[in-house]
């Protein structure tokens, strides 16, 4: 396992991180399994794991909490907040009101009473920077965080988060996690660029594009997947953007055969080859799911291989922008256009 800074924070963390989404309702796993995972990622020498209040609920963070119980000292330990947490419209977003509310229930859920990285799972345009990153700045001096950083955010609200930190004399975003992977490039183009430029540390989640790039999405296949089941839309062999990430597999599928690399390992190891990124978010559903990405920790892709995936899916370049998550809200809300 290789080790790599968490940007500028003085954080050692390790290349593959563990990613707990899956943890409880959404994947279907259960604390006995949970448990054998962190254990065996542990082993491995993974030592930063990553939840969210949002994953089933409050659930993932639950099991998360008992799963490193005892052991809570050798890991670096992320959470996230933002996301809704039930129907009461307040209990969302980034405000002061909510976070401060956020953080005390996560605290609770994972057993302790400090995270060393708490981030904002999706840029809120109803809160401005000011009020979320005071409130961010008094939870860490009351050392309920060590730091905190930004998830899924564009390029632009990266910059304007850190010119109102220095403008309001007040902590900043040190991290940034991003979706990135082969078939999802765009972020090379803009938000990348910006993490280097301000030294934030980048952990990118969905490496393995939702199941596409681990070999069990293949031409010809009945895809059947977990994802498949809860995202049909994205796995449509209709629509014109799944097909060419099917193209795109099908052509990566004979550059890991000729390098001898599985497919996991070519999606993690050119993730994890990018300078701006520090680590891999891998996110297990079980036991022979993690052996399999943990093959990727060493993974070093040679320039021949590299320049093959480029040749593919052109840098710069999503197969499938719409599911980026990071568009501004007009785009998405006609409302908000028109006058």
């Amino acid at each position: 396992m290789q080790y790599r800074p968490l940007g500028r924070t003085g954080i050692q963390v390790s290349s593959l991180a563990l990613g707990a989404m899956n943890f409880g309702a959404i994947g279907r796993t259960t604390q006995q399994e949970a448990t054998a995972i962190v254990d065996a990622a542990l082993e491995a020498g993974v030592n930063l794991i990553d939840t969210a209040d949002r994953y089933s609920q409050g659930e993932s963070e639950e099991m998360v909490g008992k799963a490193i119980a005892g052991r809570r000292d050798d890991i670096v330990l992320a959470t996230k907040a933002g996301m809704p947490m039930g129907e009461e419209r307040n209990h969302q977003g980034s405000s002061r009101r909510w976070l401060v509310t956020a953080l005390d229930d996560s605290l609770r859920r994972l057993g302790v009473d400090h995270v060393d990285l708490y981030q904002i799972h999706r840029w809120d345009p109803s809160t401005g920077d000011e009020e979320t990153l005071s409130a961010l700045t008094d939870l860490q001096r009351a050392g309920k965080i060590r730091q905190f950083g930004s998830s899924t955010f564009p390029a632009h609200r990266i910059v304007q988060a850190q010119w109102a930190a220095r403008e309001h004399r007040l902590s900043r975003y040190t991290t940034e996690q991003p979706s990135y992977s082969i078939l999802q490039r765009g972020i090379e183009a803009h938000v990348l660029p910006v993490t280097e430029e301000y030294g934030l540390g980048v952990l990118a989640w969905s490496p393995l594009a939702s199941g596409w790039l681990t070999g069990a999405v293949r031409a010809g296949r009945d895809v059947t997947t977990h994802r498949s089941a809860f995202m049909p839309d994205r796995f449509d062999m209709t629509t014109p953007f799944n097909r060419a990430r099917l193209d795109a597999v099908e052509r990566l599928a004979e550059v890991a055969d000729e390098a001898g690399l599985t497919m996991i390992q070519l999606a993690l190891g050119f993730v994890t080859a990018h300078p701006a990124v520090t680590s891999a978010l891998i996110g297990p559903r079980t036991m022979d799911h993690l052996r399999s990405q943990l093959a990727a920790a060493d993974t070093v892709l040679s320039a021949d291989v590299l320049d093959a995936i480029d040749a593919i899916v052109a840098p710069g370049t999503d197969l499938a922008a719409h599911e980026k998550y990071d568009a501004p809200p007009a785009l998405l809300e006609p409302s908000l256009r028109r006058r």
